[in-house]
């Protein structure tokens, strides 16, 4: 300020558009430019609540998580004649009908009704047995009777598996 003695040890900016920009002042001349200075002065209340938001993320540009930047829109996304992956689904289905086909009898229907393919381990049933469990029971169905009679059949399924996995280590193909 002119005409003060004291050293400027203390900074405030110059105006809105220059933030980086700074004046320097003693700290009594400081309090004062600083309670007369207004930073959303002569802006409207839009303006004000735009740069209010904008502030929020750093006035950087965002997209939604997942997307960086790019919109796919579904019809993208989807594949409807497994042109992308089909080679993987034939591979995929080929091995799931091997592996049906090498498990025992009695454990197929077991197998199939809680969506696991041979060989087992107690994990992978353990696993599997608590995601039917909690999506099947009636609790979370409303009281469903559908579903109680859904989660009794994977009981059962899981019950045979475990006694199987019960009698060998790894449930593994025999033969």
């Amino acid at each position: 300020m002119p005409g003060c003695g004291a050293a400027g040890d203390y900074r405030a900016p110059k105006s809105r558009s220059a933030l980086r920009d700074y004046w320097w002042f003693c700290l009594e001349h400081v309090r004062a430019y600083n309670s007369g200075w207004d930073f959303y002065k002569g802006m409207s209340p839009a303006q004000i609540e735009a740069e209010t938001r904008a502030d929020i993320y750093g006035h950087r540009p965002t997209w939604p998580l997942g997307h960086l930047g790019a919109r796919l829109d579904e019809a993208m996304r989807r594949d409807p004649l497994h042109v992308l992956n089909a080679g993987f689904r034939r591979a995929e289905a080929e091995r799931r009908a091997r592996a049906a086909a090498d498990a025992p009898a009695e454990l197929r229907e077991p197998l199939a009704t809680l969506g696991l393919v041979w060989p087992l381990t107690l994990p992978e049933l353990k696993t599997r047995y608590k995601q039917l469990a909690k999506q099947h029971h009636p609790d979370a169905n409303g009281g469903d009777r559908a579903a109680e009679e859904r989660l009794k059949t994977i009981n059962l399924a899981y019950a045979a598996l475990r006694s199987r996995l019960n009698q060998s280590e790894p449930l593994a193909a025999t033969g």
